[in-house]
């Protein structure tokens, strides 16, 4: 309990020196966006659980704990035709940890270019992505306190203009003996800032507009500011209040203090029957202001081919207030 303390208390100054920026003002927003069904029909509040594939995501430390090797791929439909897409895979290596690789992709699709003097259109299109790409490791340090990395590339690009940036999530979970319970501390997207460059902010410039006879088309670059990216420092407790050979119900909230908006909480449930069928409820980002999230909810099959290998269909639905409603489907295997 305090190795927890200490790895919670180093965590929390690091994000009081950093965590400076005002709301919205960071840049891959799309860091934030949570992954898996199985956690978001949790509403998020999967911080102490963490013992599938997508600890990559919301605890490292936790790919240490699954007890087997795992491979998942999500796709979620978000509002506005914007697609996202996670895939990761782990292996499990026993008393040395656990590794484990991870890819987010976000894409806005095809927009039309407009100008001023063209305001329908010009006929061209132009698009923007995000991409994250992650290598993590984790170990468990004793039969119950685990502690692991997840080491990020995290690329923007809109038209012909790029940012790019390296960032590492580190978490730690404990587990102890009173009904299971959980607690979990990570400190996500701690890393560079971001800055937009391309062929997209080259114009030609006049430098003296006052004058006759100079060269009016001299080659010149906008300059853009740096952005950091969205550090955050979130704590989060479990719980499985009934399980035996048939039912397990488990309960967890996670806290979250983030550096570009305000504290809030995920809360959620999840009953398995069986160890075949599962079902979840939650609600996203409560305490926010002006915030769009709230309820969630979903459900997931398991399917055991034998002990060592198996496969998982998960789906979850989030309300987005005005802005409708996400979805979001993953298949996973276990081997």
């Amino acid at each position: 309990m305090k190795k927890i303390m200490t790895f919670i208390i180093l965590f929390a100054a690091v994000i009081v020196v950093n965590g400076q920026s005002k709301v919205g003002s960071t840049a891959a927003a799309f860091l934030n966006m949570g992954v898996g069904p199985r956690a978001m029909g949790m509403g998020g509040a999967f911080l102490a659980t963490a013992n599938d594939v997508t600890a990559l995501y919301w605890n490292p430390a936790g790919i240490s704990r699954t007890g087997s090797s795992q491979a998942m791929f999500e796709h979620t439909k978000w509002f506005a035709d914007i697609n996202y897409e996670w895939a990761g895979a782990m292996l499990n290596m026993g008393e040395a940890g656990a590794l484990g690789m991870s890819m987010t992709y976000l894409n806005y699709g095809d927009m039309e270019v407009t100008t001023l003097s063209e305001p329908d259109g010009t006929g061209e299109k132009f698009s923007a992505k995000d991409l994250s790409l992650g290598l993590a490791y984790a170990y468990n340090l004793t039969d119950r306190f685990s502690i692991g990395a997840n080491f990020k590339y995290v690329n923007e690009q809109i038209w012909n203009c790029s940012a790019s940036a390296f960032a590492m999530d580190i978490g730690v979970l404990f587990i102890s003996d009173i009904n299971d319970l959980r607690i979990g501390a990570v400190i996500s997207n701690f890393g560079t800032d971001m800055k937009l460059d391309g062929k997209d902010l080259y114009v030609l410039h006049d430098i003296s507009t006052t004058n006759d006879g100079n060269n009016d088309q001299i080659m010149a670059t906008l300059k853009t500011d740096e952005f950091p990216i969205p550090l955050t420092f979130k704590v989060g407790v479990a719980m499985d209040v009934i399980k035996n050979s048939m039912h397990k119900f488990t309960v967890a909230v996670d806290a979250l203090h983030p550096s570009d908006n305000s504290e809030s909480l995920n809360m959620g449930c999840e009953y398995v029957w069986n160890n075949i069928f599962a079902v979840r409820f939650g609600y996203k980002s409560a305490l926010l202001k002006n915030s769009e999230e709230g309820l969630t909810a979903g459900f997931g099959i398991n399917y055991d081919f034998s002990n060592a290998t198996g496969l998982f269909i998960d789906y979850a639905y989030q309300d987005m207030g005005v802005l409708s409603s996400a979805q979001h489907f993953s298949i996973g295997v276990r081997f």
